[in-house]
C-alpha cells in the first residue's frame, strides 16, 4: 500500500494518513519517557476508553502529541502563522478534521500541566522526571491570571482529563490495541465533525 499523499489531506485520507505515521514514526524516543512516542500515546487512548470516554476525548487522548510530527505535514499547515510548538502545532493541523473539544485538548495539554500544578497540591508530585524538566521550559505553573483566563475555555474539564492521562501513560511494556483499533473511532469522528 502506498503512503497517503500529505499534499491531498481531506476527511477520507486524514486517518489513514495519522496512521502512516504511526506505523513509521511511532517508535520514536519520547522526550526522555520510558516508552516511545506511539506507546504514549497509545496508553492515553487506552485510559480514556477505559474511564468511558466518549470518541472524541478517545480521540484527543490519542492525538495530543501528534504536533510532535509537524513536518510530516504539508508545509501550508501551519499558514495561520502559529508557533510551532507541539501542543499548537498539533491541534492546528488537526483543525480541518476534527472538532474544537478535540483540538481544544491538544493546544491546550500543555498549559493544562502548568495549570493543574498551579491548582492541584498533589499533583506535581506525580509527575515523571521528564515532565518536571519540560516544565520549566513551559513556563512553570500558572500565576492568578493565567489560571482566571484557561478556566475561561469551554472545554476546560475534557483538557484536564486529557492531561491526566497524557501523565499516566507512561508505563513501560504495557500492552494496548494498535493503531488500528481507534482508527474507526477517529473516522467516526471525523464524519461526524465535517457532515
Amino acid at each position: 500500500m502506498s503512503r497517503p499523499d500529505p499534499s491531498k489531506l481531506s476527511p477520507e485520507t486524514i486517518v489513514e494518513f495519522i496512521g502512516d505515521i504511526f506505523e513509521r514514526r511511532g517508535a520514536d524516543s519520547y522526550l526522555g519517557e520510558q516508552v516511545t512516542m506511539s506507546e504514549h500515546m497509545l496508553q492515553g487512548a487506552q485510559l480514556a476508553e477505559e474511564a468511558g470516554a466518549d470518541d472524541e476525548i478517545v480521540a484527543a487522548a490519542l492525538l495530543h502529541d501528534i504536533g510532535h510530527y509537524t513536518n510530516e505535514f504539508p508545509d501550508d499547515a501551519l499558514a495561520q502563522g502559529i508557533d510551532n510548538h507541539h501542543d499548537e502545532a498539533g491541534a492546528a493541523i488537526l483543525s480541518a478534521f476534527f472538532p474544537p473539544v478535540v483540538t481544544e485538548c491538544v493546544r491546550c495539554h500543555v498549559d493544562a500541566k502548568r495549570y493543574l500544578c498551579a491548582t492541584d497540591t498533589e499533583y506535581f508530585g506525580k509527575l515523571s522526571d521528564a515532565s518536571i524538566h519540560s516544565l520549566g521550559l513551559q513556563g512553570g505553573p500558572m500565576n492568578d491570571g493565567e489560571i482566571g483566563e484557561f478556566e475561561k475555555n469551554p472545554h476546560l474539564a475534557e483538557v484536564v482529563r486529557v492531561r491526566h492521562w497524557d501523565d499516566q501513560g507512561k508505563v513501560p511494556g504495557h500492552k494496548t490495541p494498535p493503531f488500528s483499533y481507534y482508527a474507526p473511532i477517529l473516522q467516526r469522528v471525523v464524519d461526524r465533525h465535517v457532515r
